[in-house]
């Protein structure tokens, strides 16, 4: 039996609610795991998908822990990583070769997943504390984004993350959109 693991690391619940789409996409003969990257013990997967989010412009540090503790084990697996984060509801950074943050892991980590994608993210001011919240607007502000604090903003294109997760379920190697 396949068996699939995907790993997220999330700020705030986004990255884990695109993981959760992912495992749909893949029939019953295939089995798929889902954990925290913080939980995870690696052992053998046939395929290994890590997704992580972006806050104040960078990936949570148990993401590169992670990868620099396991990467004997990832570089003969399947893998594919994906990041998501706001800055990609903009088309011109919308993909992995234009993406900043994406570019920037690949270069920090030194790994070099099979498949990338990248993903907008969601602002959901209300659940931000105070400073986030004032630190998340400003950001919007110079960025030409949404800055009322009262609402919520889901910029996650679903076709785009089924698309993705087609991908993981057939097990081609290379770069979503290639």
């Amino acid at each position: 039996m396949r068996q699939t693991l995907i790993i997220y690391s999330t700020t705030d619940g986004q990255t884990q609610k695109i993981c959760k789409r992912l495992t749909q996409a893949f029939d019953t003969s295939k089995l798929v795991s889902m954990v925290d990257v913080e939980n995870e013990k690696l052992t053998d997967y046939d395929q290994i998908v890590i997704g992580a989010s972006i806050r104040y412009g960078k990936h949570q540090p148990a993401v590169y822990q992670f990868i620099d503790k396991n990467k004997a084990l990832l570089a003969g697996t399947k893998t594919a990583f994906f990041s998501v984060n706001v800055v990609a509801r903009k088309p011109e950074k919308s993909a992995p070769e234009n993406n900043p943050y994406m570019q920037k892991f690949l270069e920090l980590s030194g790994w070099k997943p099979d498949i990338l994608a990248v993903f907008a993210g969601k602002l959901n001011y209300p659940q931000y504390q105070f400073m986030d919240k004032l630190m998340i607007r400003l950001i919007m502000y110079m960025t030409k984004g949404p800055t009322d604090t009262s609402q919520t903003y889901e910029f996650t294109d679903w076709a785009k993350v089924d698309e993705f997760a087609s991908t993981l379920a057939k097990q081609k190697v290379g770069t979503l959109g290639e």
